[in-house]
């Protein structure tokens, strides 16, 4: 059993819903089942199903062991934008998470290409992530790239370090950027508070390098891309919120409300290109904006 103090920075929030929030291994769903089993306390009390927090509250949770999950192949459809004997690219659409964790056992990316490449995949990363080479949230879409053999992985986990491989994000941010582009280069790292948050962390942080230009202007929003030298967890979302720009949609570092319509930040992986590990030629993959991306476009457009 593990037991994690919280505290509540919102007012009305349901509990259930702050816990889901707060610890993002844990379901909704889970959030619930732990409330009624008496798994959490509010301000050393039983909390109720129903309750909601006030700014300041102490919630205690108390965590069950984790099960063993294993992974199992899943018919869940993939748009695959590339394919051979040595890697595939697919077009992650959002809400699908990439390989399983705690509170997410199945119906992950994983899941889906041990159906689709059965025992071709790269073992390198263990059990629950074969093939996988580099990851993006569950709430962002576009490319991923997976390796079919540990020599593929091997060589491309490389590409990632001397930035061979470029992954080429489009984005809405909240504001109007001066210039129409630019550079940010400072180190991320864990957030020294909330360890679910990654912030600039110029001492204790790892180098992190994004490189921005403005793609069309809105009032009150602007449309960029991001070029990543550098590949840290929620890079972009923390590069971006550091200059005043936060991405559209993005609760965690951004504005608390959710956009309407959206799932998450408004980010999409659009373009992918790598050497082959086995021809060393290089090659170049692009999928188009989704229609939820567009759809807001077209709102910011009126």
């Amino acid at each position: 059993m593990e037991t994690k103090t919280l505290t509540a920075d919102q007012a009305g929030e349901r509990l259930d819903a702050f816990l889901a929030r707060s610890l993002p291994d844990l379901t909704r769903s889970a959030a619930q089942r732990l409330l009624e089993e008496g798994a959490v306390t509010l301000g050393g009390k039983p909390a109720k199903k129903n309750t909601k927090t006030a700014p300041g509250d102490v919630v205690e949770v108390t965590l069950p062991e984790p099960q063993p999950v294993e992974v199992v192949p899943q018919n869940i459809p993939l748009d695959i934008v590339y394919e051979d004997a040595d890697v595939i690219v697919v077009n992650k659409p959002v809400g699908l998470v990439v390989h399983p964790a705690p509170g997410h056992p199945d119906g992950t990316l994983v899941n889906a290409l041990l159906y689709h490449c059965g025992t071709s995949l790269s073992g390198i990363n263990g059990e629950l992530r074969p093939g996988i080479v580099h990851r993006i949230d569950r709430d962002t879409s576009g490319l991923i790239i997976a390796a079919k053999n540990d020599r593929a992985h091997l060589a491309l986990s490389a590409q990632l370090q001397d930035h061979t491989l470029a992954r080429v994000y489009e984005a809405v941010v909240v504001g109007n950027l001066r210039e129409d582009s630019g550079t940010v280069n400072v180190p991320i790292g864990r957030h020294p508070v909330d360890r679910k948050k990654m912030a600039i962390e110029p001492r204790n942080g790892r180098a992190a390098v994004t490189h921005w230009r403005v793609l069309a202007r809105y009032p009150g929003y602007t449309h960029v891309e991001c070029r990543l030298e550098t590949g840290r967890t929620h890079q972009i979302r923390v590069h971006m919120a550091s200059i005043g720009h936060p991405l559209l949609g993005d609760t965690v570092y951004g504005s608390k409300k959710p956009w309407p319509g959206l799932a998450g930040q408004c980010l999409h992986a659009r373009k992918l290109r790598f050497l082959h590990p086995s021809t060393g030629e290089p090659v170049e993959v692009e999928c188009p904006l989704p229609d939820w991306f567009e759809k807001v476009l077209k709102q910011l457009d009126r």
